[in-house]
């Protein structure tokens, strides 16, 4: 039997977020595909600089799956596969502007 506690029912909206959100590269990639509207791997590979390719192909995955970016990939060779936020993730970008509003008045 666990000692964990469930989060209280005010949190829970905070916490489903946290889960969404919680990859070290997610709001980064998120802020990037909202600046440029659309990013192809590579060109998100060398924005982020420090990242493995096995570690964005995974946060990308997760952000697919949890529906805040769609991955188009065009029938050429070699593929070409560009990303893009959905309506909900075009939804985030006002809070993705508040963060960085905060952290630009906060922390420099």
């Amino acid at each position: 039997m666990s000692n964990m506690k469930a989060p209280l029912p005010q949190c829970v909206a905070m916490v489903r977020i946290q889960n969404i959100l919680s990859g070290k590269w997610k709001i980064t990639i998120l802020w990037y595909i909202a600046e440029y509207e659309v990013q192809r791997f590579g060109e998100l590979r060398r924005r982020l600089g420090d990242i493995t390719q096995s570690t964005l192909t995974k946060q990308l995955r997760e952000l697919e799956q949890d529906g805040f970016i769609s991955r188009y990939i065009y029938p050429e060779v070699p593929p070409k596969v560009e990303y893009s936020l959905t309506e909900l993730g075009k939804s985030f970008i006002p809070i993705l502007k508040d963060m960085k509003s905060w952290s630009d008045t906060h922390l420099f």
